[in-house]
């Protein structure tokens, strides 16, 4: 088995303390997401053998679309997870996006689809859908997606929620841009199973994280089809499990009330089944947020979508992601605070053990270049 491991753009802005808000409320870090700071992030993720980086969608950030090509001539090898929402752009012109992307970036894209679970800012979006309507459009939107970059002939489409008449592009992505999916509740289970190339889920417990796989397998098997898998968390990753947590708890330090009531109230609003799983697992509380060995649901405390960290030694850390993949995860998205930083951590600390393992390999391109840490001096003598 070889792992993929990516990273996380911080399109609203980075901290060195714990960034509040997101899905559906408002959210900046002490860092600005200037196109300076996203290229050293993304040059952070490149350097340590990450294979893509995860941009975020919604009104609490920049655009995904526009912020990635704009870091496409300042990277080598790194892929680009771009967020985006079906029923805010056509189909047709999301197909045709996604070629040019492709064609400029020298294959480099990935598409993450966020179908959109917080009402209120869906309908700021001019989205009045509800739930379920907005995944059988995710489905729709998809089915034109995929026969738009596969058909050589035009091609119409009449559904409950979208059409197209004749549509065809000019030129087609080459390859095809892997989809990832992520979606907790009953309706978005068919979605995935027909149309998803990686199923996504946050990071919860084992066995909560195995009978949710468990679920899209037995769908995409109905459809006979085979999904990959994957997994969103933050680490907290040191050279010793006391380093590791005396950060998690300068993070929780740092946290201010009034923001953990702020988001809290916010995402009580939401219709993600996969928010409320994350609010479960604190219930808005600093007590117990070590839900399962290493796994930390402070994050969650004043950040929307995914909220736990793996906390540990850099061994613990890669033990635990072991654990993941037994359960057939093969993706891990990943982030830290701050991002630039964090990744340094990771790659230089966990990377080499999952390497040594044979569980993950760095790719040919970057295998030559010396990693080293940036912020850190190193000795000549």
């Amino acid at each position: 088995m070889s792992l993929s491991f990516h990273w996380f753009l911080p399109t609203y802005g980075d901290s060195r303390g714990l960034v509040a808000g997101g899905h559906g409320t408002a959210m900046s870090g002490d860092r600005p997401a200037s196109l300076r700071y996203l290229n050293q992030v993304a040059g952070a993720a490149e350097e340590n053998g990450f294979e893509a980086v995860l941009t975020p969608t919604g009104a609490w950030c920049e655009d995904a679309w526009l912020a990635t090509a704009m870091l496409v001539e300042t990277t080598e090898t790194l892929k680009f997870l771009v967020a985006f929402r079906p029923g805010l752009v056509s189909p047709t012109l999301a197909a045709q996006m996604a070629g040019t992307f492709q064609r400029h970036s020298r294959g480099r894209l990935l598409l993450n689809v966020v179908t959109g679970g917080e009402p209120h800012e869906q309908r700021a979006f001019g989205d009045f859908l509800d739930k379920e309507q907005r995944y059988e459009r995710t489905g729709e939107f998809l089915h034109i997606v995929r026969e738009l970059w596969e058909s050589r002939a035009p091609f119409s489409f009449e559904g409950k929620h979208l059409q197209v008449q004749n549509a065809l592009l000019n030129n087609h992505p080459d390859p095809v841009p892997p989809v990832f999916f992520g979606g907790s509740s009953g309706p978005a289970g068919p979605v995935a199973a027909e149309y998803a190339d990686t199923y996504l889920t946050w990071g919860e417990p084992l066995l909560a994280v195995g009978r949710k796989l468990d679920w899209i397998r037995g769908l995409a098997a109905g459809r006979g089809r085979e999904l990959d898998y994957g997994i969103r968390l933050h680490v907290i990753t040191r050279d010793t499990s006391e380093e590791a947590w005396a950060e998690a708890d300068r993070l929780l330090q740092g946290i201010d009330p009034a923001d953990i009531e702020r988001v809290q109230n916010n995402l009580a609003r939401s219709e993600s089944e996969g928010q409320r799983r994350m609010l479960d697992l604190h219930g808005g509380s600093t007590d117990r947020l070590e839900i399962a060995p290493n796994l930390w649901a402070g994050v969650g405390l004043v950040r929307g979508g995914a909220g736990t960290a793996l906390v540990g030694s850099h061994q613990e850390v890669a033990e635990r992601l072991i654990e993941y993949s037994r359960l057939g995860i093969t993706h891990f998205i990943l982030s830290g605070y701050p991002h630039v930083e964090e990744a340094y951590w990771f790659g230089e600390g966990v990377l080499p053990i999952l390497e040594k393992r044979g569980l993950w390999r760095r790719s040919a391109d970057r295998a030559a270049a010396p990693v080293g840490t940036p912020f850190a001096t190193t000795s000549t003598s």
